[in-house]
Formats: structure tokens, C-alpha cells, sequence
């Protein structure tokens, strides 16, 4: 099987990628759709895969992971292209339930509709309905 890196060589036709391009297209097949979808590189500085990771719980499993982790994104991506990941904190991607969502969702129906008079009409409605 050919490695990514130079599958992506080949189709640029004597072109120069990016190590970091390679890396970052390879992260979520050496990963997994699971993990990808926990985590984002967000940046490469001499062969290290910088990787966002949205909590710290992730952070410490993934951290105990990266022995494991790294020479398969080697086997995809080329060992001259990465050789180390460090993990960082990220900013959840998920914002915590609210008392009032319900109320701001109702807002964001009201939104949807184009035309203000009937917008206007629907949230007087809602508001007596309520």
C-alpha cells in the first residue's frame, strides 16, 4: 500500500506539498472517525503534529496513546513528515444546556422567516400561545 504523502507527490505532478498539509490530511485516518471528531490539528512546527483535543479527559487518554498513535500516522503520512504529536486543550466544542435554550431556540424559528410582517405576526402569536 502507498503511503498518502506520496500518493499526494504523484498527483501534484512534481509540485511541492507541504509536510504539514500531509500530516493534517492524514491525522483522522490514523485516528479514526471517534477521535477525529475529539480533536483537531491546529498546527506543525518541525516535524511535531500539534493537535487540539476538547477536554482533558481526551487529553490524558490521548496522551497515553500517542506511542501508539504515532507510527500509524508515520505508515500514512511518512516518517519525514512527522515524528512527534504533542496534544494540547481546546476549546469544547460543545456549549453547556441552558435554562433558556428553549426560549432562544423559539427565536431562532422566528429568524427563519423572510418576511417581517409575517416574523412580527408569528411572534405575537407564540408570545399568547405561551
Amino acid at each position: 500500500m502507498e503511503r498518502a504523502g506520496d500518493i499526494l507527490r504523484k498527483l501534484k505532478a512534481g509540485a511541492s506539498i507541504a509536510p504539514e498539509e500531509v500530516a493534517r490530511a492524514a491525522w483522522p485516518r490514523a485516528v479514526g472517525k471517534r477521535l477525529a471528531e475529539r480533536t483537531r490539528p491546529v498546527g506543525y512546527e518541525n516535524g511535531r503534529l500539534i493537535v487540539e483535543v476538547e477536554d482533558p479527559v481526551w487529553l490524558q487518554h490521548l496522551s497515553t496513546m500517542a506511542s501508539h498513535i504515532l507510527p500509524r500516522l508515520q505508515e500514512i503520512a511518512g516518517r519525514e513528515n512527522v515524528r512527534a504529536i504533542e496534544f494540547r486543550p481546546g476549546i469544547p466544542r460543545r456549549e453547556p444546556h441552558r435554562a433558556g435554550a428553549a426560549q432562544s431556540a423559539a427565536r431562532d424559528e422566528a429568524d427563519a422567516i423572510a418576511d417581517p410582517i409575517l416574523r412580527r405576526l408569528y411572534i405575537i402569536s407564540r408570545s399568547k400561545s405561551a
